[in-house]
């Protein structure tokens, strides 16, 4: 006989001999496992590979392990019979064992649905679990988390930066120091498999402190099968939102999400861009970024948070970072950060490696390492913060059309080099929409040939003053481990031309 599933909304809770299937063992997976392993139900393993860490630790916490192939469902995942089924995010909604499992009736849930659940392991001083802040967007979702975090840790509350970002939220959740707050990354695969629940939040659904979805723009598509159901998973990061949802004004996507979502009565809807703030936003007014949202006044005044010149001082004056810094401090101030302690957060705040990362300064050529932008609305950022660049563009475009970018920003940029597995579709998107912008074509197949023949290209191009950018608007796995080693080759490619040009 199944459990009742209803019953384990609690650390708790009776969940021994609950039989669980475990799907991936990544390091959300094994979070997953060791998590369930410890509140003591019957754990399974499915996974195509393990690392051998993973597969010694397994039995260790009482796990059990199986490996194969998962282009069907196996026979032991059907003989263990499951009453839950718990995906790692990478499982597509389209993979047989997800089809399998839901079309069998299994409970299907993500990390996430699980971490809510068990959530009151470690309790603040006032009796209460650690308040959630949800973050997603197709762009800057990373850095708006880090920021928000340093800011709130800069007002004094314990928080910490998880999801998504590399930390897995059941291993924050179980973290015996406790948190006041989990400032919580969210990609559109663990939004999907938490937009399956349909719990209420009085019911015990998940239900965020403040959430936002910083941006909209295609991705991922392959996985989600489509552009409306990327889009409906991101919008799940709204649901149950209690105190505020904060949206993007200039992205009208995020604003009818808002519209759309079903709230917690009395959540409000917080607007942020780069313009003049009506009284329920953060803007920007004379170079000043000001809050009128939480405050009393907010009709007829505004607070100061910072200045563009301030974090132009820390490399953080790029527009699109900007607006990150302005979502990440409605989140912040949702939970009663002061201004002062935002203030405070971005003067030791620094972006991370590989994202509008200025890799060297030489006769006058700046090269700026963007591998991050692994999209087209990610390199539409940073061509807009670099304008008349020399634009390293290419790599795996997961089935996006790049037209509309170079449409709108290629004609503006001194040159391109290409590089990629998907090359053809930029070259044809230049000869429509920029035929007049010089391009070049790298087509070494080999890693470690790539860069340096790059960075020979763009120093014959670049003069006195011009900007070498590097943000593909595409995947780095068609030629490089990860859009990090994308970065890290170029960056090296770089410094040994400049190195040899002494």
């Amino acid at each position: 006989m199944s459990r009742d599933l209803n019953a384990l909304r609690s650390w708790h809770a009776d969940w021994r001999g609950l039989r669980v299937a475990v799907l991936g063992l990544s390091v959300t997976g094994f979070s997953v496992a060791d998590t369930l392993a410890e509140l003591g139900a019957e754990v399974l393993v499915v996974s195509e590979g393990a690392s051998e860490e993973y597969a010694r630790l397994l039995p260790v916490i009482g796990a059990r392990l199986w490996t194969g192939p998962l282009d069907a469902t196996p026979a032991e995942l059907a003989d263990f019979a499951p009453e839950v089924v718990v995906a790692s995010p990478g499982f597509a909604p389209h993979h047989p064992v997800i089809a399998w499992t839901r079309a069998e009736g299994i409970a299907l849930w993500g990390d996430i649905e699980l971490a809510w659940r068990v959530r009151d392991k470690v309790l603040r001083a006032d009796g209460t679990p650690a308040d959630w802040l949800f973050i997603t967007g197709t762009n800057g979702k990373t850095t708006t988390t880090q920021l928000t975090a340093a800011m709130l840790v800069a007002q004094g509350l314990r928080a910490v930066p998880c999801g998504n970002i590399g930390t897995p939220v059941l291993d924050a959740v179980r973290d015996p120091s406790g948190f006041d707050a989990l400032v919580v990354e969210l990609s559109s695969h663990q939004l999907w498999y938490l937009g399956l629940s349909e719990d209420a939040p009085d019911a015990g659904g998940v239900s965020p402190h403040a959430s936002v979805c910083l941006n909209l723009a295609d991705d991922h598509l392959q996985w989600h099968g489509s552009a409306a159901a990327y889009r409906d998973a991101k919008a799940v990061v709204y649901r149950g939102t209690r105190v505020a949802c904060v949206y993007n004004k200039a992205d009208a996507a995020t604003r009818a999400m808002v519209e759309d979502a079903d709230v917690v009565e009395g959540c409000r809807a917080i607007g942020f861009d780069l313009g003049v703030p009506g009284p329920s936003d953060l803007g920007v007014v004379d170079g000043i970024l000001v809050d009128r949202a939480f405050l009393d006044d907010r009709r007829t005044s505004a607070r100061e948070l910072t200045t563009v010149g301030s974090l132009a001082a820390h490399g953080l004056a790029a527009p699109h970072v900007v607006a990150n810094i302005l979502a990440a401090a409605a989140l912040a101030r949702s939970l009663d950060v002061a201004p002062a302690s935002i203030a405070r957060a971005l003067e030791s705040f620094r972006l991370d490696p590989h994202r509008i990362e200025v890799v060297a300064v030489a006769r006058g050529i700046t090269w700026v390492d963007d591998s991050k932008a692994t999209n087209p609305h990610a390199a539409a950022s940073s061509l807009a913060a670099f304008p008349g660049a020399v634009w390293v563009v290419g790599g795996l475009l997961k089935g996006v059309d790049i037209g509309e970018l170079v449409a709108a920003r290629g004609a503006d940029v001194k040159a391109a080099i290409v590089i990629g597995i998907d090359r053809a579709p930029i070259v044809d998107a230049f000869a429509r929409h920029a035929p007049g912008v010089p391009l070049t074509e790298v087509d070494h197949a080999q890693t470690e040939d790539v860069m340096t023949r790059v960075v020979e290209l763009a120093a014959a191009i670049a003069r006195d003053g011009d900007v070498v950018l590097l943000a593909p608007a595409a995947a780095s796995f068609d030629q490089f481990a990860s859009y990090a080693d994308r970065g890290h080759r170029f960056a090296r490619a770089v410094r040994e031309r400049i190195d040899g040009a002494q």
